[in-house]
């Protein structure tokens, strides 16, 4: 019988990340890694340290300390010229036309000119800009511009993604529009690391999420692995229950009254059961959910949990 080894697959790696500005500390130690085909959510209040994180990866900044590494070695230059880059401040020049522009950006990605030509037909007839590749940037709508923008990342089919607030500005149309490709790509093998404060869209899009607060990584992991540990609720909509019907069931950690319906916070030693129960008791229930913590208060707990001393 023949033995097949297990070859591992390449990742993105941010090693204990630090810098500082004076006074100022851009990044703590900030690790994580993002695997081929990963789509991961990198998360924090302004001024965390994402943006930083992201343009040390890119070389636009150095490290104090730490290590960039992709498929187990040091980012290169060469490296670099297979990410694609989207920057939060958008990096496209104003008065050139979009076409001009992306057939630039790919023959300075190595691309020949018809293959520079072809990929740019492509990709702003997947984002929906081909009718604009004649119109300078500057009088594209501030959603069109973030289209090019991502256009300009995917331009030279890069092997990692690194996106930096890629959804901020866009309709809903165009936001399914750049999610379908970001999964594509991931799909294809591509790591891809975004950075956005619609945390609802992160939730829904991402594989796993990193939340970072004063440049350090203070939660990693799917968000299901997030929630491990805290508390969750059950709504019940049972319109004859007095105030108190809960009170002295097990596992009850709180209890609030909602658009009518009662919400119990509940810890892992409740029984659903014994509570459906006690609710029946009162009369007739028209709801009866379980309703698990979202990103959004998982952020919020995060970033405001007071540090180790």
């Amino acid at each position: 019988m023949r033995a097949w080894a297990i070859v591992p697959s390449p990742r993105l790696e941010l090693d204990s990340l630090s810098k500082r500005y004076g006074d100022v500390v851009a990044l703590d130690e900030c690790s994580f890694d993002v695997g081929a085909g990963e789509l991961f959510g990198f998360v924090g209040s302004n001024g965390a340290g994402k943006t930083t994180a992201m343009r040390i990866v890119l070389g636009v900044l150095e490290a104090d300390a730490g290590h960039v590494r992709w498929d187990g070695a040091a980012i290169t230059e060469s490296t670099r010229r297979r990410i694609g880059y989207m920057p939060e401040e958008r990096g496209l020049y104003p008065r050139m036309k979009v076409g001009e522009q992306l057939v630039y950006l790919a023959r300075l990605h190595g691309l020949s000119p018809a293959a520079a030509a072809k990929s740019v037909d492509a990709w702003t007839e997947r984002l929906g800009v081909a009718a604009r590749r004649d119109d300078d940037v500057q009088k594209l709508s501030l959603g069109n511009q973030q289209r090019v923008q991502l256009a300009a990342a995917l331009i030279h089919d890069p092997e990692i993604l690194v996106l930096d607030e890629p959804f901020s500005g866009l309709d809903p149309v165009a936001v399914d529009v750049m999610s379908e490709v970001l999964r594509e790509r991931c799909d294809a093998g591509a790591p891809a690391v975004f950075s956005s404060h619609q945390l609802d869209l992160v939730e829904r899009l991402c594989d796993r999420v990193g939340i970072v607060r004063d440049g350090a990584m203070v939660a990693v992991g799917a968000v299901d692995e997030l929630r491990t540990g805290k508390t969750e609720r059950l709504i019940i909509d049972a319109p004859q229950a007095p105030d108190g019907w809960a009170d002295g069931l097990h596992g009850i950690v709180n209890s609030a009254r909602r658009n009518g319906a009662t919400m119990l916070e509940i810890d892992s030693t409740a029984d659903d059961q014994q509570v459906l129960q006690a609710a029946l008791s009162t009369g007739p229930v028209h709801r009866f959910a379980r309703e698990r913590p979202s990103l959004t208060e998982l952020f919020r707990h995060a970033v405001s949990a007071e540090q180790p001393s």
